[in-house]
């Protein structure tokens, strides 16, 4: 089987033997050498000589895809790795490969690779007999959040209005049809939500959502919103189109969102926007609450011209942060534009 596909690479790039795999790689083939592969010559394809992977052929003529719903310059490799950390969790802070396998669809000689190049590049250790994650993948997401300053910027604003308010503080950004969270400030109670950087809940169920998704035009509301959900939860309210618009006309118009458990009982919360230079929204800024301890009316009497107020503090604070003068290093004053 190897013989047929290394005589067709050998036709195409003019080589032979172990140089024309290696060339294939190199053609973004994604090639698994764990794995025999030969060439079809009615298909005009590579195949996995395993059943179970036959359908991830390779069309190398016409610079295929590995899946039909990704672009030519789509890199499997990457992919797989960032599945790879994905696939860790609070219930699976360890994993086995044959988990991490199966948590992935991977194959496990392909898992074992991730693992171990992630464990090089220290995202993963050893430990109980499998795999953890390290700390260092923190690395990866506060590099988008220290690449918008948001939480240098939000973090006293946010710390005030909690000291305010005794309830937690969050703001977070829209991601497909959800929300992800990307600052929080937490107060501990015995009644809490889990929330933490990163989280991620359906949009339209959220104060958070609702903010953002009012200020979207109609046809990117409609296509944002036929995005499947990440977050693996399944809200209360499921509203009709016509009652969702209305919904989110009367946040746009008022300029904040209440959500009274539409996503899950006990949840409660008011949000407002943030906005940049430009006057576009960014991000939105919430209190949380639990509905059995604080009513709508304290939310909307007592926090929200806190909430208003802190959010306009920040959005201030973020347009003069974006407006500040800038230096472009190995090039003198002279020739700065002005």
């Amino acid at each position: 089987m190897i013989s047929s596909f290394t005589s067709f690479m050998a036709r195409i790039t003019g080589g032979s033997g172990i140089q024309c795999i290696l060339r294939a790689v190199e053609m973004r083939a994604d090639l698994d050498i764990d794995y025999g592969f030969c060439y079809d010559e009615d298909r005009k394809i590579l195949l996995c000589s395993l059943a179970s992977y036959a359908q991830v052929g390779v069309n190398v003529l016409s610079g295929g895809k590995m899946r039909s719903e990704t672009g030519p310059d789509f890199i499997e490799a990457l992919a797989r790795g960032l599945n790879v950390i994905r696939a860790f969790g609070p219930h699976r802070s360890t994993m086995t490969l044959s988990e991490v396998a199966a948590a992935t669809g991977l194959a496990r000689p392909t898992a074992r690779r991730m693992l171990l190049t992630l464990e090089e590049l220290g995202y993963v250790r050893t430990a109980q007999g499998g795999f953890a994650l390290t700390p260092r993948v923190l690395e990866l997401g506060m590099a988008y959040i220290g690449s918008t300053n948001i939480w240098d910027i939000a973090r006293p604003h946010m710390e005030r209005l909690v000291g305010h308010t005794n309830e937690s503080s969050s703001i977070a950004q829209l991601d497909g049809s959800d929300i992800v969270y990307v600052a929080r400030v937490a107060v501990p109670k015995i009644i809490t939500i889990a929330v933490t950087i990163g989280t991620r809940f359906p949009a339209l169920q959220t104060s958070l959502g609702k903010v953002l998704l009012a200020e979207l035009p109609p046809d990117e509301l409609e296509q944002v919103l036929a995005i499947p959900s990440r977050s693996g939860i399944a809200p209360l309210w499921r509203p009709e189109v016509e009652e969702r618009n209305c919904a989110l006309c009367e946040v746009r118009t008022r300029g904040w969102a209440l959500a009274d458990e539409d996503l899950a009982y006990g949840i409660r919360s008011i949000a407002a926007p943030l906005h940049d230079g430009s006057n576009r929204v960014v991000a939105a800024l919430n209190i949380s609450v639990h509905a059995a301890e604080t009513s709508i009316e304290t939310l909307t009497e007592r926090y929200l011209p806190l909430l208003l107020q802190t959010a306009d503090a920040i959005s201030s604070d973020w347009i003069l942060w974006q407006s500040r003068p800038q230096m472009i290093v190995g090039t003198s004053p002279s020739n700065i534009p002005v």
